[in-house]
C-alpha cells in the first residue's frame, strides 16, 4: 500500500482546482427558502469547463479519449468539487461510464464512452433501491424475453435524473444474478416523478413498467454492480471529505475573528477542543478513503474484499461528515444559519452524503456480515 499520489493523480487534482476556483456554493437560491428544487439542471455550464479540462474521462482508456486513471484520481477530483458544492453528476457519470468500460459490450462502450467523456452524454445511476434501506438491485426485476430483457419495479432518488442521457439501473434475474441496465432518457415503460434532496437538488423516481431493452443495453457480467457500487460508495467518501475540509476552514476562519471578552473565541480551550476533534474525524475519514480507493484501484488482495474497506470508509465518512457540519453550526452560533451565509448549505448536502449509499449502520452491518464469511487469523 503506497498512498503517494503519481504526477498524474496529482495533475488531475490540480487541474480540478483550477476549475472550481471560480465556483461559487451559493450560486443558486437555498434550499431553506426553495419549495421544490433549487434548480431545474444541473450546472451546464461547469459540466462543459470539465469536459474542456479533460476531467470527465479520467477512468476511460485512451481509445475512448481517456486518461486511463484510477479510482484514486476520480476521488482527488471529486474532494475538489465538494469544496464548492458543484452540482454536476461528476462522481455517477464516471462511475457509469467505468462500469461499461470494464463489464460491457463492445457495442455499448462504442455508444457511450467517447460521448461520456467528452460530456456529449450524461450517466447516472439508480442505486437507491425502493426505499433506500433495501439493497437496490432487489427493487427492479429483469427477465429475459427472446433476446430482449424486461425490466419491471421502482428505484427512487436516482441523482440528476432528469440531465442524464442514459440511467444504469441495477436489477435481479430469477436466477439471483443481478444485470446493470443501461436505460435511455424517455424510453418505453419508463416514468420519472420529482423528488428533491436535502439540498434542494432533484432527483426522480423511476418507474419501470415492463420496459423493454435489447440485450447489448444489458450488462450481465459477474460482479459488475458489486464493482461499481463499492466506486460509488467511495466516491461519497470523497465528497464528504472534501465538504467536511471546507466547514472545517470556514470554522477555523470564525472562531479566529469572533471575539467575546476581547479575545477571539478559537482561543478558548472548548472551542479548540472541539474544532480539534473534528480535525480528527477528517483524517480518519482521509486514510480510510484512500484504503477503499487503493484496493479498488489495484485490485490488491486482502484479509477482507475490498467491499470491507469501502463499509470502513463509508462509516468513518458518515459519521464524521455529520459531527463536522455539527460542530461547525455550534461554534458558529446564530450566524451558522444565516441563510446568507453559506454553511447551511453545507451542512444540508452534509445530511444528503451521510445517507447517500447507505448509512453507516447499514455498512456495520455488511461489515460484520463480510467479518463473518472470512474471519481473520
Amino acid at each position: 500500500m503506497d498512498f503517494t499520489f503519481t504526477e498524474e493523480q496529482q495533475a488531475a487534482a490540480e487541474a480540478a482546482k483550477g476549475v472550481f476556483a471560480g465556483v461559487a456554493p451559493d450560486a443558486v437560491p437555498s434550499p431553506a427558502l426553495t419549495q421544490g428544487a433549487v434548480a431545474d439542471a444541473c450546472d451546464r455550464a461547469l459540466w462543459a469547463k470539465l469536459a474542456d479540462a479533460d476531467l470527465l474521462s479520467l477512468l476511460l482508456d485512451a481509445r475512448y479519449g481517456g486518461a486511463g486513471l484510477d479510482a484514486i484520481a476520480l476521488c482527488l477530483v471529486l474532494r475538489e468539487s465538494a469544496r464548492v458544492l458543484a452540482r454536476v453528476p461528476l462522481l455517477e457519470s464516471s462511475a457509469a461510464a467505468a462500469a461499461v468500460q470494464a463489464f460491457g459490450g463492445e457495442e455499448a462502450k462504442s455508444a457511450l464512452l467517447p460521448r461520456a467523456g467528452q460530456g456529449e452524454l450524461v450517466l447516472t445511476v439508480a442505486a437507491h433501491g425502493r426505499t433506500g434501506h433495501d439493497p437496490a438491485e432487489l427493487a427492479v426485476t429483469a427477465r429475459q424475453d427472446g433476446e430482449a430483457w424486461v425490466l419491471d419495479g421502482v428505484q427512487t432518488a436516482v441523482p440528476w435524473a432528469y440531465d442524464a442521457d442514459v440511467t444504469v439501473v441495477p436489477a435481479h434475474s430469477a436466477t439471483g444474478r443481478t444485470v446493470l441496465a443501461l436505460v435511455p432518457r424517455g424510453h418505453e415503460g419508463i416514468v420519472l416523478a420529482e423528488q428533491f434532496s436535502t439540498s434542494g437538488e432533484r432527483l426522480g423516481e423511476l418507474r419501470l413498467e415492463s420496459a423493454r431493452l435489447a440485450a447489448r443495453d444489458v450488462i450481465d457480467a459477474d460482479g459488475a454492480w458489486e464493482w461499481l457500487r463499492d466506486l460509488l460508495a467511495t466516491g461519497t467518501c470523497a465528497l464528504a471529505l472534501g465538504l467536511g475540509e471546507r466547514v472545517l476552514r470556514m470554522t477555523g476562519e470564525y472562531t479566529s475573528k469572533r471575539e467575546q471578552f476581547g479575545f477571539p473565541i478559537a482561543t478558548f480551550q472548548a472551542v479548540a477542543v472541539q474544532a480539534a476533534d473534528r480535525y480528527i474525524d477528517l483524517r480518519a475519514m482521509e486514510a480510510t478513503l484512500w484504503q477503499a480507493a487503493w484496493r479498488i484501484a489495484s485490485g490488491a488482495p486482502g484479509a477482507l474484499p475490498a467491499a470491507g474497506d469501502v463499509a470502513v470508509a463509508k462509516i468513518w465518512a458518515a459519521e464524521g461528515v455529520r459531527r463536522v457540519v455539527q460542530t461547525a453550526q455550534h461554534l458558529h452560533g446564530g450566524f451558522g444559519a444565516d441563510v446568507d451565509y453559506p454553511l447551511h448549505r453545507y451542512h444540508a448536502w452534509a445530511k444528503h452524503l451521510e445517507l447517500s449509499l447507505g448509512p453507516a449502520a447499514a455498512h456495520e452491518e455488511a461489515l460484520g456480515d463480510l467479518l463473518a464469511a472470512h474471519p481473520l487469523a
